[in-house]
């Protein structure tokens, strides 16, 4: 008679396990070899599985890379807006615990991070292939400057500028300061985008008039 144990051990993974494993896989494999240099092969092999299983999850490497800009994407914005929603004070406080925690994602999110600028430059040479990347990008933008909306008016302030602005600031700073980390870490310390994110809360920010 087979002991829990042994059954835990011959469980088959679920469809969503070995796709969450297939992207985890695929993130680090195209982050360092990119991807045209890397094969349905090389992220299967990372992965533990056949290519068969890249195939039948998601189709093609076109549609690997797709799912995992979709992936890493809701993550990462759903890394931030938890953040911020879990953080009580003003709107520069939230924005310096925001940044604090950035900072602690780019480096758990290294491999992401040097694939992003990948894609990036094939979103800016109207690539056909990083159509789903810019959709993903202008998705990010328009959740960001909501929240920054919310926030605003949760904490008493209003914006001298639109939110939408804001938002493209926020992103811009955050892949930025990921990239400086990347290449030069000692030169963009933890606490540095936090404190950048605080300060511009305070310059795109005013007491709201209570007669408004």
């Amino acid at each position: 008679m087979s002991t829990t144990g042994e059954r835990l051990r011959t469980r088959r993974p679920t469809r969503s396990e070995v796709r969450s494993t297939l992207l985890s896989a695929a993130a680090r494999v195209f982050g360092r070899r990119g991807i045209d240099g890397a094969s349905v092969d090389d992220v299967a092999a990372e992965a533990g599985y056949t290519k068969g299983a890249v195939y039948s999850n998601f189709g093609n490497k076109d549609g690997l890379v797709a799912a995992l800009v979709e992936d890493r994407t809701a993550a990462y914005l759903s890394l931030g807006l938890t953040t911020a929603a879990g953080t009580e004070g003003s709107l520069s406080e939230i924005a310096r615990a925001l940044g604090d925690r950035l900072d602690d994602a780019s480096e758990e999110e290294r491999d992401w991070h040097l694939l992003f600028v990948e894609l990036w430059q094939r979103a800016v040479r109207e690539d056909p292939a990083a159509q789903g990347f810019q959709e993903r990008r202008t998705a990010m933008c328009e959740a960001i400057a909501d929240a920054v909306r919310h926030h605003a008016t949760a904490s008493g302030s209003e914006l001298t500028i639109p939110a939408e602005h804001v938002a493209v600031a926020i992103m811009a700073l955050a892949n930025g300061m990921a990239m400086e980390r990347l290449i030069a870490p000692h030169e963009a310390p933890d606490g540095l985008t936090g404190q950048v994110l605080a300060g511009l809360a305070d310059a795109f920010t005013r007491p709201a008039d209570p007669r408004a």
